[in-house]
């Protein structure tokens, strides 16, 4: 006779309770120690001012810039795109005063590199006063 008893088998127990507390702190960590980095996105609108229509002064330059890079010096076309051409349509214009003030008046879907080739042609014609044209409010609801 056999008096011994077979021993059962019992299944092995996976215990979780010690698994998910370490799962926990690994999430903790990580979310005090991640860096969050926001991507902003830059909107640009054209400024609108609620200021006096523009009135004609002998010692202004009004200079335009089109859509597609052209140039209008008081309201008469620059031949060419150069720098040193406009420069030199500016320099005739103000006829050496040094007091004359450009206004820049760029057309909304013109590129930022023709504004700043007027502002470049201004620097070498001498002229140091600038400003900048904007649309009123009524005129951009209006459109």
């Amino acid at each position: 006779m056999n008096f011994r008893r077979h021993p059962r088998h019992e299944e092995p127990e996976i215990n979780l309770i010690p698994f998910i507390d370490v799962l926990l702190v690994i999430l903790i960590f990580l979310m005090l120690s991640t860096t969050y980095s926001r991507f902003t996105e830059l909107q640009l609108n054209l400024p609108a001012a609620d200021a006096e229509q523009l009135r004609e002064r002998p010692g202004e330059i009004i200079v335009a810039v089109s859509s597609d890079g052209r140039y209008m010096l008081n309201r008469r076309p620059v031949d060419g795109r150069s720098v040193e051409l406009l420069a030199a349509e500016l320099k005739a214009a103000s006829a050496g005063r040094p007091d004359t003030i450009l206004i820049v008046s760029a057309d909304a879907l013109a590129t930022h590199q023709s504004v700043i080739n007027v502002l470049d042609a201004a620097r070498r014609a001498g002229l140091a006063r600038l400003s900048f044209a904007a649309q009123t409010g009524e005129a951009k609801a209006a459109q």
